[in-house]
């Protein structure tokens, strides 16, 4: 009877926090997002101009003739549609109960392992369906929201922000309908549609959410994640640092059983230095199925665990983040602020673009036909000031090939050595050669967040805090 007794307790504390954390995080609270037109918008290395001369290229639906407010709305809503293609992952409750425990939600405590769910599926997205691939019905979407832009005039005054994206909601089409005061048919027009999977793109799309699942056998899903955090010392409930999400993104990948998934790999920086003959390594591994015959080469996701500084983010690494997120194989950045983690995607001015996934919605079970893909793309971005950010964090690339891999290097060395850095040290380098021929392996155990990150170096005395000190609440 002693024996039971605790588990009966653990079980109560259990069902006790995750009734908080569902209550608290299914709470949205509705302040706005601004933007201003005056200033580009980078996303994941495509950059948006909200003025009519700044029309991007991908915004081929814009008219010649088109009037000034017909050109920002075209912008506008290509930003709109971007950023509501990548996939979002937030806290989930009533998901089947993870191994080990009565836990049956993240919430409160999964937000890293969010963070890093996401810049994978970016990875996937990228991958499998390119850049320039945009989710259908995103355009749904933005329709609701170009017909608020149209409501309310954006003002001409350069100096101030002149529009706004409104946060997510439970059921976003629903809220913007009812604030529209649309018909029921027109609702139904603007419904979307979960049964689009005629063409093979889609298909894709909903396969790399299901890899991404809350569920059991989801080949990246929370509860193998969880599963693989347990060789880092890690459990469910536990804080996740950037550094350490890495590593078990990095094993969950090299698990992966799907003939689609052996054309990728991870590669994780050790000591802040890309290891090029590492991961010209990883791009030789021999393919056996899954992808085309044309291709006997892997993709690389290169992750770079660093620190921006020491308790508080150093601001002269501020030009080399928004340097490194203005790159076209950049696939974004794990990290956040203090005791809460984001997944950076872009920036404007000195603000970074990021997908919040403090939010808590409904379990979806993906092995239902057609299971509904609105609650996984965010309508809405989020911006936050990079004096904010936690020093700590994870950069992510992706590298198609070894021709990739060489832009990569050329591309981020001139933003590490950019005139704008005052930083004597670069952020991370590149060196030629294994990480094997420096003895780095044998010091490289990813048992704890301390143990991925960076060395206890000299130059870095003042920014030798643990991973552990960044993680969520």
């Amino acid at each position: 009877m002693e024996e039971t007794e605790p588990d009966e307790v653990d079980k109560l504390k259990a069902k006790f926090m995750s009734a908080w954390h569902n209550m608290k995080y299914s709470w949205v609270v509705r302040t706005k997002t601004n933007f201003s037109r005056n200033s580009p918008v980078f996303l994941l290395g495509k950059c948006y101009h909200f003025k009519s001369e700044g029309v991007v290229e991908s915004a081929s639906g814009c008219r010649d003739a088109a009037t000034d407010s017909e050109m920002v709305l075209c912008n506008v809503n290509q930003f709109r549609k971007d950023f509501i293609t990548r996939i979002w992952l937030t806290y989930r409750r009533e998901f089947p109960q993870l191994k080990g425990c009565t836990l049956t939600t993240d919430c409160g405590w999964g937000c890293t392992l969010r963070s890093g769910q996401m810049l994978l599926a970016q990875s996937f997205l990228l991958h499998f369906l390119g850049r320039d691939w945009l989710w259908p019905d995103a355009l749904q979407m933005v329709a609701l929201e170009t017909e608020l832009f149209k409501a309310k005039p954006p003002t001409m005054n350069d100096d101030v922000a002149d529009f706004t994206f409104l946060p997510p909601l439970e059921s976003p089409l629903q809220d913007m309908s009812e604030q529209l005061g649309l018909s029921s048919n027109e609702k139904q027009t603007l419904k979307l549609n979960p049964g689009n999977t005629a063409n093979e793109d889609e298909k894709f799309h909903r396969k790399i959410i299901s890899w991404l699942a809350d569920i059991p056998a989801a080949t990246f899903g929370m509860h193998k994640l969880i599963e693989l955090g347990e060789n880092s010392g890690k459990r469910a409930g536990d804080w996740y640092g950037p550094a350490v999400v890495a590593h078990i993104l990095r094993r969950a990948v090299e698990d992966a059983v799907e003939p689609e998934l052996q054309g990728i790999t991870v590669y994780v920086a050790q000591d802040c230095t890309v290891y090029i003959a590492d991961v010209i390594e990883k791009h030789l591994q021999v393919i056996e199925s899954g992808v085309p015959k044309s291709s006997d080469k892997t993709a690389v996701v290169i992750l770079i665990p660093v620190r921006l500084g020491g308790e508080k983010v150093n601001l002269e690494y501020k030009e080399i983040v928004k340097g490194i997120l203005s790159l076209e194989f950049c696939v974004g950045i794990i990290g956040g602020k203090p005791k809460q983690s984001f997944y950076f995607v872009g920036f404007q001015d000195d603000s970074l673009i990021y997908m919040d996934p403090h939010y808590c919605q409904s379990f979806v079970d993906v092995t239902t036909k057609d299971f509904p893909l609105e609650s996984y793309h965010c309508p809405s971005p989020k911006k936050m000031s990079f004096s904010k950010m936690d020093p700590s964090c994870t950069i992510g690339f992706y590298s198609h090939s070894e021709a990739d891999l060489e832009k990569i290097i050329d591309e981020v060395t001139k933003v590490l050595n950019s005139p704008s850095s005052k930083e004597k040290y670069p952020l991370f380098t590149f060196s030629s050669g294994h990480a094997r021929d420096f003895d780095i392996d044998k010091l490289c155990m990813p048992k704890t967040d301390s143990a991925a990150q960076l060395s206890e170096i000299p130059r870095r005395k003042a920014e030798k805090l643990s991973n552990e000190e960044f993680v969520l609440l």
